[in-house]
């Protein structure tokens, strides 16, 4: 079977840098990998898009080395498995509470006897390769994310669940969860309690990654010793430098 290889590298201790999707469009899901990120997420739960783009942005993303990452929408086993089946190498969960709700996810990505998944992989096993069904529990990344209240109090639980690989911190709703609000990333608070979430995964040997917006943030969490960064999201690179450059360029016209 194709070698999840961001996978790999974070159960090696080593670092990755990923890019989100949240444009339902194959040509720019194939131009964002081909620039060489790890790996790249694309998002079910917020994002302007489908499981009927799904069909086509998994495959542009196929193109290249970056694994393909789904978030779903919400900690359901038939949308997770048939995000796999279309061909994803892991899923990031949201608002995972506790280890029961971890265990659920863990379960849905894993065929028997580890888990329950159906057995049904219409093109994971096309673009997975020879030995799919033997390989596929241990390839297949399980990520759960620790954003909300019930989370936190619940986090060493959720970092030992069994099966699972990763832990994905969302900052914006971690904000919430400690009454800040979704722009919290500077306040005190904020920042050790990703530090404890950090602690938490090392002490369980769970990798853990976090979502960014900016080049600065994700050096700082690469520095921190974080498995995997986001360093942005297609529309936001899009809009950034469209932005920046219609500014300059308006000021030449003006001048």
């Amino acid at each position: 079977m194709r070698e999840n290889v961001a996978l790999t590298k974070w159960r090696n201790g080593e670092k990755t840098v990923g890019g989100w999707l949240s444009i339902g469009n194959a040509y720019s899901a194939e131009l964002m990998s081909s620039l060489g990120f790890d790996y790249l997420c694309v998002d079910l739960q917020h994002g302007m898009l489908s499981f009927d783009d799904l069909k086509y942005m998994l495959p542009a993303i196929s193109n290249y080395p970056t694994v393909p990452l789904v978030r779903v929408s919400w900690n359901d086993p038939p949308e997770i498995m048939k995000a796999l089946d279309a061909g994803a190498l892991g899923v990031i969960v949201p608002m995972v509470n506790n280890r029961e709700e971890a265990a659920i996810a863990v379960s849905a990505c894993r065929y028997p006897p580890d888990g329950s998944r159906s057995f049904g992989p219409i093109r994971a096993s096309m673009y997975g390769g020879r030995g799919y069904s033997r390989e596929a529990n241990d390839q297949i990344a399980c990520i759960a994310m620790v954003e909300t209240a019930e989370g936190l109090r619940n986090l060493d639980e959720i970092a030992s669940t069994p099966g699972l690989d990763a832990i994905y911190i969302g900052p914006s709703d971690l904000g919430y969860a400690l009454g800040l609000g979704p722009m919290a990333m500077n306040e005190e608070l904020h920042k050790t309690t990703v530090e404890k979430i950090l602690e938490a995964c090392r002490q369980h040997g769970t990798a853990v990654g976090i979502h960014t917006g900016s080049l600065s943030q994700t050096q700082f969490h690469l520095a921190q010793g974080f498995n995997f960064v986001t360093l942005g999201t297609d529309s936001a690179f899009m809009a950034r430098t469209a932005g920046l450059e219609l500014a300059a360029a308006k000021d030449s016209a003006n001048g």
